[in-house]
């Protein structure tokens, strides 16, 4: 059991409820009596943050589940998630497992429909043989699970309480470290499993229609005041700290690159400050600079103690960006001390990374060595940038340096990276990868790779998927 890659596969779970729920936020939100007052968009956007563990039960099973397609592993999800919801009632209506139960069902959900899926039964029970099995097993595992569930988890509630009240207790050094390992774990794809808790779990706040909602995220688009504490911090990193950094990092590049920098880099800037994506500004320095992520990790450590302190409370449906700050801004608290606090981080955000980047004559984006090509290499590998739109060259490029179709063991993207497992890693050309112009290329195991493309790994996720299926 490759444990690492297991805890991989959850962060990459967790980003399929994530991805529901910009919208759903927006709803919640213009919907509040304060802007337009429509109850059938509130009751839309309430459809999601109302039923979060069901959609983490199938985020999980999209992480878990084998097989390309997986619509019968979702719906072995929901029957998971609403057997063990019926059974925790009829024990204790007061029991609430949340987005754990739906993480729990997911999993369980998983190991059932790879384990039965090709179960073969008497011709006589065959209609319910293969992918269905599982729907039949499902039902009297998560009977079990339930009963089990239903008197350990008042306990586990318990212990979990008492941890959110410790790190709430701990205040502005608990808000802190909560940013500063939400950052630091980025590169291992982990931060969405501590992300979890803080976002869609810790508190509770009943709405006016008597509705009971978890999380720092519902609870703050709910209405509730108590809320965003853990989140407000994201905006001063967001919108004003990585535009400090791709400033520092275009100022300290050698005069023949900047004008290339400029562009990567005033790009890179727009998309963290308009919709929150930073990955393809931290990938930038995060491996080729480490102390410079250090540092970066640090200040939004600080950067939530800061706003603490200065009793900012703000909330986010999908991230701390400049569309979630005027939305926000109405039910938030103190949202205008966020301006002059984001003015001083970006300077020191700026002159921090400009200095370090200079004093140690680090090899961050237009400081590089002048690559060297192997005359394998085409001009027009050499020239490619994804500011093209030929996203159909790069992936056949791509899925020839990982050895073609036949060693691809799974593939899929999330914001920014394009996720691989490869059945035999001596197949990996990564030089010939990095040559393609990608932003950056990790191996967080030796069958896992994580190529580094930005905003348009989607569209490169699609023109892939098509050579997958040839």
């Amino acid at each position: 059991m490759d444990i690492k890659a297991d805890v991989q596969k959850l962060g990459r779970s967790m980003l399929v409820p994530v991805s529901a729920m910009p919208l759903a936020g927006i709803l919640l939100r213009i919907s509040s009596a304060d802007l337009l007052d429509i109850p059938i968009l509130a009751a839309a956007g309430s459809a999601v943050f109302g039923n979060l563990d069901i959609l983490f039960a199938i985020g999980v099973v999209f992480g878990f589940a084998k097989g390309k397609d997986k619509g019968m592993a979702a719906l072995t999800a929901v029957l998971a998630i609403l057997t063990l919801r019926q059974g925790l009632l009829v024990i204790d209506p007061e029991i609430n497992m949340g987005i754990f139960g739906g993480i729990i069902s997911g999993a369980v959900a998983s190991w059932t429909y790879n384990r039965y899926k090709d179960k073969q039964l008497p011709q006589i029970f065959s209609f319910f043989a293969g992918e269905r099995f599982p729907l039949t097993v499902i039902l009297l595992i998560q009977t079990v699970v339930a009963i089990v569930f239903g008197f350990i988890w008042p306990i586990i509630q318990s212990g979990i309480d008492t941890f959110a009240q410790t790190w709430v207790q701990m205040g502005a050094l608990g808000v802190g470290l909560f940013m500063f390992f939400n950052r630091l774990l980025i590169p291992l794809g982990l931060h969405h499993v501590i992300n979890s808790y803080i976002y869609f779990d810790l508190g509770e706040f009943t709405t006016e229609a008597g509705e009971v909602v978890q999380g720092e995220i519902p609870r703050f688009l709910n209405g509730d005041p108590t809320a965003g504490l853990f989140l407000a911090g994201f905006f001063v990193v967001m919108m004003f700290g990585i535009p400090g950094i791709c400033l520092a990092i275009y100022r300290a590049a050698y005069k023949e690159n900047k004008e290339r920098v400029k562009g990567i880099m005033g790009s890179g800037a727009t998309t963290s400050f308009i919709t929150n994506i930073t990955e393809p500004v931290e990938f930038t320095f995060m491996f080729t600079a480490p102390i410079l992520y250090l540092i970066h990790s640090f200040y939004a450590g600080l950067a939530g103690i800061v706003t603490y302190f200065l009793d900012i409370r703000m909330g986010f449906s999908f991230g701390a960006s400049l569309v979630d700050y005027v939305l926000g801004f109405n039910i938030a608290r103190n949202p205008l001390l966020i301006i002059p606090v984001g003015i001083v981080f970006f300077f020191l955000y700026y002159f921090t990374f400009y200095y370090v980047i200079k004093k140690m004559s680090l090899k961050t984006l237009g400081r590089e060595d002048d690559k060297l090509f192997s005359e394998e290499v085409s001009e027009e590998e050499h020239d490619f940038s994804l500011a093209t739109s030929n996203y159909s060259f790069l992936a056949k490029k791509l899925l020839h340096s990982l050895g073609g179709k036949e060693n691809i063991e799974d593939a899929y993207n999330c914001v920014t990276r394009l996720r691989v497992t490869v059945i035999d890693p001596s197949k990996v050309d990564e030089e010939r990868i990095k040559q393609t112009g990608v932003i950056g290329l990790i191996r967080p195991s030796d069958t896992n790779y994580q190529i580094i493309i930005g905003p348009e790994v989607t569209n490169v996720m699609s023109e892939f998927n098509k050579l997958l299926d040839d």
